[in-house]
């Protein structure tokens, strides 16, 4: 069953990255016009041909009736065939989708990334805004957000922990050892548990080089291949001097829910509270970053901690420092709770007393049902954070 996404179709050339079963050729199926050029480099006869001659391209595609897009599926299976897509893009004027789960490949590769001609836009697992009366807090809390489990029919469902198991080791085989991206899978095995395990959390890297068992330069080599395939994005700390000892080292968050739990080896037990209120967060950083893609906004996200242990979840840049002005923000806190407690406004109210920056909101989101405003602190339960959101009412 489709469902429409948030992604809106750009009127020239795209790459369109995102990790894999999030919905990019569903929703090019059903998006791109239906005169368009479909070449799927997952076809062994195509990857064969256009490997061996990218120049090929072209005859593939119709004279008489010129198609409004060429879709190319699985780009970076091929990076060498960019050259030919920008050639075709400035002589022909054709327009072209390209889509794939990676760009690692075709940066690693120097591949021609057609010097500005196609626009870059990502899909992720399903936002609240697209599964709307269908979505679920506590299952997005505890298996994510990837369309195939939201979409199956009831006469042939696969229970999630069963997906995504099959999700990760597809990941592994594909992604990783048949692109050969590391030299030997062992190392990179037990580094991805431990991964999986740190979801959320600040990054020591020699503290994981050791529990793996793996060189120190191990460590950036893989976070370095999980963020370039897409499983993961790095959260960078917030250090506007305001107080003393700012912490300066990231999180890491991975992409979804279920792949940071079936990557731990946490898909087949029950979730404490720690794990799950992390997890929330994770929830929530994907809502914001699947909103700033669709709403086309280029927002800075990061936390704000200090070691005596105050932390800000999330820390939206909603207006850049100039020479006059200081840089406006919105401090987000997360709590897995249905009740709110004052003393976590704690860290927000004492950043904003600060003359380095502007905070602009401060926002607590919870489990509970009803709003609350605290003076200028507001707190919301999470459908109401990501209405709003969705909205243009919460940040703009």
């Amino acid at each position: 069953m489709f469902k429409p996404r948030v992604l809106e179709l750009p009127n020239s050339s795209f790459f369109l990255f995102g990790p894999r079963n999030t919905g990019k050729s569903t929703w090019l199926k059903n998006t791109l016009p239906k005169n368009s050029l479909i070449i799927d480099l997952l076809s062994h006869n195509n990857f064969l041909e256009l490997s061996r001659n990218p120049s090929l391209l072209e005859a593939r595609i119709p004279q008489q009736t010129k198609p409004d897009w060429i879709w190319i599926d699985e780009v970076q299976r091929i990076p060498e065939l960019l050259n030919e897509v920008h050639r075709l893009i400035e002589e022909k004027g054709y327009r072209f989708a390209l889509s794939g789960s990676s760009a690692r490949k075709l940066r690693r590769g120097g591949a021609n990334l057609l010097a500005g001609r196609a626009q870059s836009r990502r899909m992720e697992g399903f936002s609240y805004r697209e599964l709307g009366d269908s979505f679920e807090i506590s299952k997005a809390i505890q298996w994510g957000c990837l369309p195939f489990l939201w979409t199956q029919t009831e006469d042939k469902k696969i229970p999630p922990e069963e997906f995504l198991s099959s999700y990760l080791n597809t990941y592994i085989k594909e992604e990783i050892r048949e692109e050969g991206l590391v030299r030997r899978l062992e190392p990179f095995l037990r580094f991805l548990e431990i991964a999986g395990l740190l979801n959320g959390q600040i990054i020591n890297a020699n503290a994981i080089a050791r529990e793996a068992s793996i060189p120190r330069s191990s460590v950036d080599s893989y976070f370095s291949i999980l963020e370039d395939t897409l499983m993961g994005n790095f959260l960078p700390a917030y250090a506007p001097g305001a107080q003393v000892r700012e912490v300066s080292h990231p999180k890491f968050y991975w992409f979804d829910n279920g792949v940071a739990r079936v990557a731990a080896g946490l898909h087949r037990q029950n979730l404490d509270n720690i794990t799950q209120g992390t997890l929330l967060e994770t929830l929530i950083f994907h809502e914001l970053r699947v909103y700033m893609e669709a709403k086309r906004k280029e927002w800075p996200i990061r936390y704000y901690a200090v070691p005596s242990g105050g932390e800000i979840d999330f820390v939206v840049e909603t207006s850049r420092k100039t020479l006059n002005s200081p840089p406006e923000v919105a401090l987000i806190e997360v709590k897995l709770a249905q009740k709110w407690k004052r003393e976590w406004e704690k860290p927000s109210r004492t950043l904003a007393s600060s003359q380095k920056i502007r905070v602009t909101k401060m926002i607590g989101i919870y489990l509970g049902e009803n709003e609350l405003q605290f003076e200028n602190f507001r707190v919301l339960p999470f459908q109401k954070f990501s209405e709003e959101l969705w909205n243009s009412q919460l940040l703009g």
